[in-house]
């Protein structure tokens, strides 16, 4: 099917922007959507299935609206993969109070995901890399924080290595588990700024820590993120999810196609997922490579290593 639509009122700066140096954005939108673009000045036409040629369209007109200045690559993406989220910022999605003015759920999965945080004490992010489950609840964690929601902020992930044989790791305690750490550090510095970050670890308000140190508490009035919960055992889990107290959120994120436990490991994550399925007071949300905000060859790449993952499985 062919579209066609005209740019009014006709801006030719706005026009350079939207179609980015060499039409590079145009190319994004095509392969993104799987529909063919072509145009002259401010007339467009856009050539696929109905349903990918209305929302190329979409998309166009939202980045025509916002092309009074060059629009970055990774803006187009993020507009990509938020179809649901583009006209919903100002009608009722959830604003978090962080350093970010712009951050919002881009994803149908992504504002279930949040919806999820807001109304459960216990939250399951499962998926692959890319899809916001880290940073999404970071964010939620630093927005519970600065509406006095909570008390402070405890980060944790198991200290597992990726299948790498690190070995003896130089230092104190506090560099030796930075690196497995580093992360939450970067989403925490980017949601809140380096001096505030600081600040916050200066008061207790912030707390990053392996896993084993959670062992024996108990977290009250805390917003709780496990991070890398796939590298847990089933024995962690259930330590990680009792150390919650009164006042307390706590999420937990994963992709358990990227296990690093030793081979016949069950993951705490996929056990958790089982036992807890029909745990009232528990959300569990699922992403897919349909939510990947990332670059857009990540999702391809998820989506090649499912497929091949199915066919070993198939063999069996």
């Amino acid at each position: 099917m062919i579209l066609r639509h005209s740019f009014t009122p006709p801006n030719n700066t706005r026009l350079g922007h939207l179609c980015g140096p060499t039409d590079e954005h145009l190319r994004t939108i095509e392969a993104a959507l799987q529909v063919r673009i072509a145009h002259r000045h401010e007339q467009f036409k856009v050539d696929g299935a109905k349903a990918r040629a209305e929302r190329a369209l979409e998309v166009l007109q939202a980045l025509y609206e916002i092309a009074a200045r060059p629009i970055d690559a990774a803006k187009v993406q993020l507009m990509l993969a938020g179809d649901a989220a583009m006209s919903e910022a100002e009608d009722g999605s959830m604003t978090l109070h962080t350093r970010r003015t712009d951050l919002r759920a881009r994803t149908p999965n992504q504002s279930v995901y949040l919806d999820n945080i807001a109304h459960h004490d216990i939250t399951f992010g499962i998926g692959p890399a890319g899809t916001g489950k880290t940073y999404l609840a970071v964010a939620c964690a630093v927005d519970a924080l600065e509406r006095s929601a909570v008390q402070r902020i405890v980060l944790t992930r198991p200290a597992v290595e990726a299948g790498e044989k690190l070995g003896f790791l130089p230092g104190d305690l506090s560099q030796k588990v930075d690196p497995y750490l580093r992360p939450l550090y970067d989403a925490l510095y980017d949601l809140m700024g380096v001096e505030r970050v600081n600040k916050a670890f200066e008061r207790s308000a912030l707390e990053i820590a392996p896993l084993a140190f959670m062992r024996g508490r108990t977290l009250n009035n805390a917003f709780v993120i496990l991070d890398e919960a796939q590298n847990t055992t089933p024995e962690q889990m259930k330590m990680f999810l009792t150390r919650i107290g009164f006042g307390s959120k706590a999420v937990v994120t994963g992709d358990v196609s990227q296990i690093d436990l030793p081979r016949g490991q069950l993951s705490g994550l996929v056990d958790a997922e089982r036992v807890l399925k029909r745990v009232k007071g528990i959300a569990h949300t699922r992403f897919t490579s349909a939510d990947v905000v990332r670059h857009p060859l990540v999702a391809r790449i998820v989506d090649a290593y499912d497929a091949q993952r199915k066919r070993v499985d198939a063999t069996k």
